[in-house]
Order: C-alpha cells, then sequence, then structure tokens
C-alpha cells in the first residue's frame, strides 16, 4: 500500500472529519413540502443506477418541469422517454433495484438528491398522466425514497454552470455526429448527423 492512499473508512474520516450535527440530520426519510417543491420546478436530474456487479452508470432525464410525478411522500414516478434503446439504467435495475437521483434547476446553485428502491413499471393507469403530444411513457421507473436531502450549491458556484458568461461556443466541439462517426468505424459524419437530427425531430416522445 502507497503511504499516501486511504483504504478504509476510519482512514478516511481521520482524513476528513466528521460532518456537523446539521448536515447529519438534514437527510430525510420521506417527501416534504421543500423536496415535493424543488421536485416540481425540476426539468432535469441524473440517474444512477449500477448492475449486479456494481458497474455504474449515470444518465440524464429531462423535460417539461415537474415531469417527474411524485406519487405520494415515499414514492416517485420517472417517465421513460423515447431513447436509444441500449436501456441500460433499466437493465440495471432490474439485477440492482437501487438508485440515486439528483434534480437540478436551472438558475438554483443548490440541487435535491434522492435515494432509493427503484423498479419499473408499465400500468397504464400510472402513464397515462404522463404523457406530452398525446403520447405516454410506454415503461416508468417507480423510486420508493429511501433517503431525501438538499445539498448545497458549491459545487455550481465553483463551476458557475448557470453564468451566462461560462456558456462556451457550441463550435468550440465538433457536432455529436461528427465525434460519433470519429469514434465508430463504417459510419461517415454526414450519416451520423442526419441520424441524431433526425431523431431531435422524430424521436423526442
Amino acid at each position: 500500500m502507497k503511504r499516501d492512499e486511504i483504504q478504509d473508512p476510519e482512514a478516511l474520516r481521520a482524513h476528513l472529519g466528521e460532518p456537523s450535527d446539521l448536515v447529519k440530520r438534514k437527510k430525510l426519510r420521506r417527501l416534504d413540502a421543500h423536496c415535493r417543491r424543488f421536485i416540481a420546478l425540476s426539468p432535469f436530474l441524473v440517474l444512477s443506477t449500477a448492475d449486479a456487479e456494481g458497474a455504474c452508470d449515470a444518465s440524464p432525464r429531462g423535460d417539461a418541469p415537474g415531469f417527474v410525478s411524485v406519487l405520494d411522500d415515499g414514492r416517485l414516478l420517472i417517465p421513460e422517454r423515447r431513447g436509444n434503446k441500449l436501456a441500460d439504467s433499466l437493465l440495471n435495475i432490474l439485477e440492482n433495484p437501487r438508485a440515486g437521483l439528483i434534480f437540478l434547476i436551472p438558475g438554483v446553485d443548490e440541487t435535491l438528491r434522492v435515494n432509493g428502491r427503484a423498479g419499473l413499471t408499465r400500468d397504464p393507469s400510472l402513464l397515462a398522466p404522463l404523457a406530452v403530444r398525446d403520447k405516454a411513457p410506454e415503461t416508468g421507473i417507480l423510486v420508493a425514497v429511501e433517503e431525501a436531502f438538499l445539498h448545497c450549491g458549491k459545487a455550481m458556484i465553483r463551476s458557475r454552470l448557470w453564468d451566462p458568461e461560462s456558456r462556451i461556443e457550441r463550435k468550440s466541439l465538433p457536432s455529436l455526429g461528427r465525434m460519433i462517426a470519429d469514434q465508430v468505424s463504417g459510419y461517415d459524419s454526414e450519416e451520423t448527423e442526419a441520424y441524431v437530427q433526425e431523431g431531435y425531430r422524430e424521436r423526442l416522445y
């Protein structure tokens, strides 16, 4: 073991110190009014899952503010909109029903974190209210809340994520089609870019 490596919880605590009483106690077991309001205003979240072997995946989910349905103080329903059918998150949930969520609101530095047990549903009575453009999602992710807590805005402040002056010019990066064509042999950039743009136009819902 290298002298500077940290390999056990005791060593980590000795290095970092203990969290404050407030930080320890802010973790809720249910969604309160503030959590529900945060979710109602959030158009974007990051969903974290892992398979049975512990291989992790983090996936973005986004739609109009409030796209995640709060069924009650202990349950959330996330619509599974049309995607690329890799279904990494869904397959992980079937193997390992644990999920972590981070909700973001543009312009708000703080975030909401929710952890719990996840499952999949195709119940029309649950999914029909989540329809957009007359298209209900065919699948939903149910999350039974085990932890919910607000997270301070230090990461957003440091990153200046919502500061308009920190935005880059889109041309600083190649188009998605160009980058995929460079990564995957047998496709040219025009072909992949046409596929990407067609998906944005025709396969959002």
